[in-house]
């Protein structure tokens, strides 16, 4: 078994948590608030602490096979005695029986301890109202799923984030093209003129996200961006208590590829926002090299919601900073198909009478 770290309460030992709203850790039996930092000792002592050796010898059961017993770990709550079980990428849950919140401290060893920290600043009550937003004024949505909004499951859980620091130089070729039109009594004429546009300059990077986990689609996460690393903090466990986290499963060097493409990318738009006066501005070469880069871990806040309509799961996230939530809704098919021919009628009458507008002309 490993060992996990509960905060206790001084005052009636009960499991504190941290609430965003107050932006302290609070005793929800007692409602004693606590500063980040006051808890910070905490940490230090657990740097010291050994882990408990326990063994039995037993023959009940069978043994996990390797496939089996590959990620699987189990933990040991200090409030109850009850076993929590989770994956090797657990760092911080809630335990099963006893409900209080958990930290796994082998998970931030090492090299594995995040450097900051973003702590959330909107509480589950306020992702409840979002997703309500969310529903709203969507005209394809059925009549059922926006009628029972019910909620299978909503956790704020803290994912982990590579971010790349890196200054960016840039030569970057554009094909433009201008056009103008013109008649007489015969034809009609277009000219279309080229242009070979050349940019060259540097662009700085600070905290450019790429999420460490397999479990949060890539799309999902760069969806809510951005965080503001103006709030982040050096990182302290006692941010993750009431709260579930992961540590990343996907590495630095394997998140590369894919800050590479993201710096890229932002570096061509800013090129491109400053070629002006053209019809088109294509990218036709393009090298950018970086340097001074620099990587950082840190745990980034997130409220994820799911439901289930019709046997299909639905998944929503929210920035559990900024409150910016993203998730796509399910159609009904019927009222597609039937605004489809409403459309589809307008339309045509619509050039009907305007062919009939101009031969009468």
């Amino acid at each position: 078994m490993m060992a996990v770290h509960e905060y206790k309460c001084p005052c009636c030992s009960g499991a504190l948590a941290f609430d965003s709203t107050v932006q302290k850790m609070k005793c929800p039996f007692c409602d004693t608030e606590f500063e980040v930092e006051a808890l910070k000792a905490y940490d230090e002592d657990l740097n010291n602490e050994g882990t408990d050796k326990l063994e039995w010898d037993t023959n009940a059961g069978t043994q996990w096979t390797t496939d089996e017993a590959t990620g699987l770990r189990s933990y040991i709550c200090q409030s109850c005695g009850g076993e929590i079980v989770g994956d090797e990428n657990t760092a911080a849950t809630e335990c099963p029986f006893c409900g209080n919140h958990a930290i796994i401290m082998q998970q931030f060893s090492g090299s594995l301890k995040p450097d900051y920290v973003i702590p959330f600043k909107l509480n589950k009550e306020a992702a409840k109202a979002e997703y309500l937003k969310h529903l709203q004024g969507k005209f394809l949505l059925p009549k059922i799923f926006k009628d029972e909004n019910h909620i299978d499951e909503i956790k704020g859980i803290y994912v982990p984030f590579w971010l790349f620091d890196s200054d960016a130089d840039a030569d970057i070729r554009f094909r433009a093209t201008r056009t103008r039109s013109w008649s007489d009594s015969n034809y009609n004429y277009v000219e279309t003129s080229y242009f070979s546009v050349y940019r060259a300059g540097a662009v700085a990077f600070d905290h450019v996200p790429v999420d460490g986990s397999t479990r949060m689609p890539d799309d999902l996460m760069e969806s809510i961006e951005p965080f503001n690393f103006a709030d982040a903090v050096d990182f302290q466990t006692a941010y993750l208590s009431g709260y579930f986290a992961d540590k990343y499963d996907v590495d630095a060097e394997q998140s590369i590829d894919r800050a590479n493409t993201r710096i890229k990318t932002s570096t061509e738009d800013a090129f491109r926002d400053t070629v002006q006066g053209y019809m088109t501005v294509t990218p036709e070469y393009s090298s950018v090299r970086l340097h001074d880069g620099k990587t950082k871990y840190a745990f980034y806040p997130v409220w994820l919601l799911n439901t289930t309509y019709q046997d299909e799961k639905y998944t929503f996230a929210m920035n559990g900073q900024t409150g910016k939530f993203v998730g796509n809704l399910p159609t009904d098919k019927g009222k597609f198909w039937k605004f489809a021919a409403i459309f589809t009628a307008v339309a045509g009458a619509l050039i009907y009478g305007g062919m009939w507008l101009i031969q009468l002309l």
